[in-house]
């Protein structure tokens, strides 16, 4: 699988688990813990996967413009990973706060995607290519497997 169809993949899970945790009600307690620990975990992985791999080979082939789209995009994983989910990790799942809080996450992450899918990786298509792609993809799913056993060893 080449690195674009690996994160398309990955996308259309994100999204799909952020549907369910926002359709949920706040007597889903125990549901909305489990499906934020699980979103959480799956951005972790993909948000290496992208940092170490995808976002340092678009930025070395490309110039000014790739540099530009690199950080804005290290920067809104930033803001995820350090202020939204940490919020969201000391919310009571039980309160419309925590509603509202998800409701914010999902709209930053579905801009991120947005722009990632529109930008980013038809970018990273045409700078590095079929070959390149596919390397990287290899390289992104063993790098996914290793993470997924040090998170479940966790």
């Amino acid at each position: 699988m080449n690195a674009i169809d690996l994160l398309i993949q990955d996308h259309k899970l994100v999204k799909k688990l952020l549907e369910e945790l926002s359709a949920t009600t706040e007597r889903a307690v125990k549901k909305r813990a489990e499906l934020l620990q699980r979103i959480e975990q799956e951005l972790q992985i993909h948000t290496t996967l992208e940092e170490e791999i995808l976002y340092p080979a678009i930025k070395e082939a490309g110039g000014k413009e790739e540099a530009k789209m690199y950080y804005e995009a290290k920067e809104e994983h930033r803001t995820v990973d350090s202020l939204v989910i940490p919020d969201l990790l000391h919310t009571e799942t039980g309160t419309v706060e925590f509603a509202g809080r998800v409701k914010v996450m999902k709209e930053l992450l579905e801009h991120h995607i947005e722009e990632e899918e529109g930008e980013l990786l038809p970018t990273a298509k045409k700078l590095l290519g079929k070959d390149i792609l596919e390397q990287l993809g290899q390289t992104m799913e063993t790098q996914k497997k290793m993470l997924k056993s040090e998170q479940r060893a966790a």
